[in-house]
């Protein structure tokens, strides 16, 4: 599978005094480009309800590069930097573009898959599991291996 990339156009309500984007609006743009993926490859909100299993995230890290203005168009993509053997932990780079293709911030995010009903974790079921291994993965990626 080829680099996911989503493009958006940057609102009023992302901005802060500073006349550039907030730096939670960043991990929000992060945050749309998980759900989107997850979405348009048939793991929206209604199916993960109907399997009890959801992402959690542990860490989520945002290394800013340079300002996003008001009204600028940018692209964030989703790269897999890691995933354990079941596919239980997993971890994701997120690059913000500028209009001029300069990256404006990197955010990275360890997560896992959580059972809704037992409040563990747990792995995702098959059909979840292939989209994320066909994911495009980052020049670093590593297998994630769990303790115990």
């Amino acid at each position: 599978m080829s680099k996911y990339i989503r493009t958006y156009e940057t609102l009023w309500a992302d901005m802060d005094p500073n006349r550039h984007m907030r730096h939670t609006a960043y991990n929000d743009y992060a945050a749309q480009v998980r759900v989107a993926f997850m979405s348009e490859h048939g793991m929206g909100l209604d199916t993960m309800e109907k399997l009890h299993v959801g992402p959690v995230l542990f860490r989520e890290e945002t290394k800013f590069m340079k300002e996003v203005r008001m009204g600028e168009t940018i692209k964030v993509d989703m790269q897999l930097a890691g995933m354990s053997k079941d596919g239980e932990r997993w971890k994701m780079v997120h690059h913000v573009f500028k209009q001029n293709k300069k990256i404006a911030a990197i955010i990275t995010v360890d997560g896992a898959w959580i059972d809704m009903h037992t409040r563990k974790l747990t792995s995702p079921p098959e059909e979840m599991l292939k989209y994320f291994e066909e994911l495009d993965k980052t020049e670093d990626y590593r297998e994630i291996v769990k303790r115990g």
